[in-house]
């Protein structure tokens, strides 16, 4: 079974928006258990227990929330090197334009690769214009439909690659899946 978390601050509901779009996208990849959970009810337990994290905060004066840095700093510091090899994502949501969303998703990306995570983004356009290449990231609710497809496109790619490299199934490796759109019968 392919195990996915999608773990989350948000004080607005904003960034929870992105989180639920995101667990609607990996669950769209057979064969993948995904669980959403707040910050404040995580656990160690459900980031050892996953394959693949999709990893969302509100954007703090352009980083990640202090509940989300001392659950990486505290929660998780006994598990240091447990979690090594896992596939991770971003996301990220603001206030306003300019708020910092990309730089917040690479210091969440950055404690990632910390604890040994495989992190990526998304190459390719989930709508004209929109693209997931640091993480997913909104500008107050995600309610604008390109929005909402970067986040199902990212929480979709990750489990991809956890399928893929974790679980050994080739065939749902996003590349072989769009050179066998580009090329029909």
């Amino acid at each position: 079974m392919n195990k996915i978390l999608v773990l989350f601050d948000s004080a607005s509901g904003n960034t929870r928006t992105m989180a639920t779009l995101i667990a609607e996208g990996a669950a769209t990849i057979s064969g993948t258990e995904v669980r959403l959970r707040h910050i404040d009810e995580a656990a160690a337990d459900d980031v050892l227990w996953c394959d693949g994290l999709a990893l969302g905060s509100p954007t703090n004066m352009g980083l990640m929330s202090w509940k989300m840095k001392k659950f990486w700093d505290v929660t998780m510091m006994e598990h240091w090197m447990a979690v090594d090899g896992k596939i991770g994502c971003a996301f990220s949501s603001a206030g306003g334009f300019g708020g910092g969303q990309e730089m917040a998703c690479q210091s969440l990306l950055t404690v990632l690769m910390n604890f040994g995570f495989l992190v990526f983004g998304v190459t390719d356009y989930a709508a004209k214009l929109t693209t997931a290449h640091y993480g997913a990231i909104a500008v107050r609710e995600p309610r604008d439909e390109d929005i909402k497809a970067a986040c199902r496109k990212l929480g979709r790619r990750l489990a991809e690659w956890t399928a893929t490299f974790i679980h050994h199934r080739p065939e749902e490796h996003p590349a072989r899946k769009m050179h066998e759109r580009a090329m029909p019968g």
